[in-house]
């Protein structure tokens, strides 16, 4: 499982936890979210996501 990033404002979508309260799932790849998709946070569109490499 993967997390995904923010470039506006740093939310961290974690693939692992989903988002239940929005009706996804925990496993939930990010490539499965609808492409309308958008920053739960500030309401950027899918891609202004970008993939967060392991530290």
């Amino acid at each position: 499982m993967r997390k995904w990033v923010c470039d506006i404002c740093g939310f961290v979508y974690d693939e692992a936890e989903g988002l239940p309260d929005d009706d996804i799932p925990p496993g939930t790849r990010f490539e499965d979210l609808p492409d309308d998709w958008e920053c739960p946070e500030c309401g950027s569109p899918k891609d202004s996501f970008v993939l967060l490499e392991d530290e």
